[in-house]
C-alpha cells in the first residue's frame, strides 16, 4: 500500500513537472488576425474587393441589358410570330445561362487568387515562424482558434506579423 501511494505520487509530480515545462514552451498565434491585418494581407484582401466589386457591377449592368431586352420581347410577343417569339427567347435563355457562368467564373477565380493569397502568406511566415521560435526557445506555437484560453503574454502574433510585414510587403496575385 504505502509503494503504491509512493508510486502515484511520484507520478503526478513527473506529470505536473512535465505539464508544465511543457506550458512554458507553448505559444498562440492569431493567425487570422495576421492574415486580415498583415501589409500583405490587407493589399491582397482590397485587391480581391475590388475585382469582385468590379465583376459583379459589370455582370449588374448585363442582368439590366437581358432584363430591359425580356421587357422588349414580351412586349413584341403578340406583334411577331410565334416561331420568331420562340428563337428570340431562346437566345434570351441563352444569354442568361452565359451570365451565370460569368458569375460563378468570377467567384472562382477570386475564390482561387484568396487560397493562393493565403499560401503565400503561409509559404512565407513559416520560416518567419520557425527562426522566431529558435530564438526565443518556443517547443510549440498554437493558432488562437483552436485555444480555450491562455495567458496573453502568451500570444506572439504581433512580434511574428512585424516581422511578416518587414519581409513580405506585398503578394503578386495577377
Amino acid at each position: 500500500m504505502k509503494l503504491l501511494r509512493i508510486v502515484t505520487l511520484s507520478l503526478f509530480i513527473f506529470v505536473s513537472h512535465f505539464s508544465i515545462s511543457i506550458a512554458g514552451t507553448t505559444h498562440y498565434l492569431d493567425f487570422k488576425l495576421i492574415l486580415n491585418e498583415s501589409n500583405a494581407g490587407k493589399k491582397a484582401q482590397s485587391f480581391l474587393k475590388n475585382k469582385l466589386e468590379k465583376g459583379i457591377k459589370s455582370i449588374q449592368e448585363k442582368e439590366k441589358k437581358i432584363q430591359s431586352e425580356e421587357k422588349k420581347i414580351i412586349q413584341q410577343k403578340k406583334v411577331i410570330s410565334a416561331e420568331e417569339y420562340k428563337k428570340k427567347v431562346t437566345e434570351l435563355r441563352s444569354k442568361v445561362t452565359s451570365l451565370q457562368k460569368e458569375r460563378q467564373t468570377l467567384l472562382n477565380s477570386v475564390a482561387k487568387q484568396r487560397a493562393k493569397a493565403k499560401n503565400e502568406l503561409i509559404k512565407n511566415l513559416n520560416p518567419i515562424l520557425k527562426n522566431y521560435m529558435v530564438e526565443k526557445n518556443i517547443k510549440m506555437v498554437i493558432d488562437k482558434k483552436n485555444l480555450l484560453l491562455a495567458d496573453d503574454t502568451l500570444d506572439i502574433s504581433k512580434d511574428i506579423m512585424s516581422l511578416l510585414n518587414k519581409k513580405l510587403s506585398s503578394i503578386k496575385l495577377d
